[in-house]
């Protein structure tokens, strides 16, 4: 698999504050890599070191064995960037926002012409090429914008956010296309703060959490930092933090973790678990509302590995 994209000990600072400490990754072709992680994590700022649009304090970004920066163009020329804030012009057509960033990119004539048809075609949005983007739903403006990405058929597919703010049946279409596009061999960098963009998506996936990447691995592989006991989810009301510290004491409960009114109780699931769970959260005086029990997933590792959960 040929290494499409190479970071290495990236850092970022703004004042006094570190955005990014030291991060690194590799991506191959026809390999889809997540960062997963909380607005503030780093995530974007990462991008637009990657992208050569923010010069980074210390390390290097390369793209094909070329090294990126601010006046890197042939670095750039293999990148394609969809901007977490959709970038078109709303006055503009869906057809002529396309031939504007296909020009930027060099293409003309009928070349241009071609790869605007695909791009529609591909986006879903051959019959509204024709309407100003202004009058495009959320999710066709998302999805617009990714087409403008895809005309000069880059190696490396940077989408930023991409699903924020958009009806479902878009979201799935956007997913869908980016599956596509990795089954023919383009490397793509995802950030998202989706849990299940990330499993469906991402060959792998870094956890991102206050600047640094914390864990990084195939979704099995970072499951496996929680194990493989079950999760049982419990919400309720009332001390939950005395209720949380005495679960975890419990025979056969591997720890227990407080989290937005939840607590996670992972451990060799039972009956008799269950019944002394329920009895001691009515000697707690926890008035419990639901209980769920779960296989591990990425909500539990980032819980593990940034002692938080990725919504707080």
């Amino acid at each position: 698999m040929e290494i499409v994209l190479g970071v290495d000990s990236l850092r970022r600072s703004f004042g006094e504050r570190v955005a990014v400490d030291g991060v690194g990754f590799t991506i191959g072709s026809g390999e889809t890599y997540g960062l997963l992680g909380p607005n503030g994590a780093g995530k974007t700022t990462t991008i637009s070191m990657v992208c050569g649009l923010l010069q980074p304090d210390e390390g290097r970004v390369e793209v094909l064995g070329s090294p990126m920066g601010l006046d890197r163009c042939e670095a750039k020329s293999h990148v394609g960037l969809v901007p977490q804030e959709v970038a078109l012009y709303g006055d503009l057509t869906g057809r002529e926002n396309l031939e504007l960033f296909g020009r930027l990119q060099g293409l003309a004539g009928g070349e241009l012409s071609t790869r605007v048809d695909a791009v529609l075609e591909l986006m879903g949005l051959t019959e509204r090429g024709g309407d100003r983007v202004e009058e495009y739903s959320g999710g066709m403006k998302r999805r617009c914008n990714i087409g403008a990405a895809l005309l000069h058929h880059p190696a490396l597919l940077i989408l930023d956010e991409p699903t924020v703010g958009v009806d479902p049946q878009s979201r799935n279409a956007i997913l869908a296309g980016i599956e596509d596009l990795q089954a023919e061999g383009m490397a793509v960098l995802y950030t998202t703060h989706y849990m299940e963009e990330a499993q469906r998506l991402c060959d792998r996936i870094a956890v991102m959490d206050s600047g640094s990447i914390v864990a990084e691995g195939t979704t099995a592989e970072l499951v496996s930092l929680v194990g493989t006991h079950p999760v049982v989810r419990l919400s309720g009301e009332g001390p939950l933090g005395a209720f949380t510290s005495a679960a975890g004491e419990l025979p056969g409960v591997l720890g227990a973790t407080l989290a937005d009114g939840r607590v996670d109780v992972v451990a060799d699931v039972s009956a008799e678990l269950l019944s002394g769970l329920l009895d001691l959260a009515a000697r707690s005086d926890v008035v419990v509302s639901g209980v769920q029990v779960d296989s591990p997933d990425l909500e539990d590792v980032f819980l593990h590995v940034t002692g938080r959960a990725l919504r707080d």
